[in-house]
């Protein structure tokens, strides 16, 4: 498995977000074996094959929100976006994952 971020979605990360790759790279690390990745079903959000998202850490402890795509064709999970998760998030999380 491998994980994808374009060029125009690293940029974002950077400018926007302040995220780097390496910070999603822990957050993936970091992940508990058994927790789950959660679907986005607002419909402004989304898309084919589905977003889906899960909180993480970062060897620092900053708590990021990681939206991917899961490829199944190659194996990789396509990056749409990462950013420091909010109390809301990191509650829905918890709470169904």
């Amino acid at each position: 498995m491998g994980i994808s971020i374009s060029t125009s979605v690293r940029q974002k990360l950077a400018t926007k977000h302040s995220v780097t790759e390496n910070e999603v790279i822990e957050c993936f690390s970091s992940r508990k074996a058994n927790a789950k990745f959660l679907r986005d079903n607002r419909e402004e959000h989304k898309t084919n094959p589905p977003s889906l998202w899960f909180i993480g850490t970062t060897d620092t402890g900053r708590v990021l929100k990681v939206v991917f795509i899961y490829c199944s064709d190659s194996n990789e999970f396509v990056i749409k976006t990462a950013y420091e998760a909010n109390g809301e998030e990191v509650r829905i999380y918890n709470k169904y994952s």
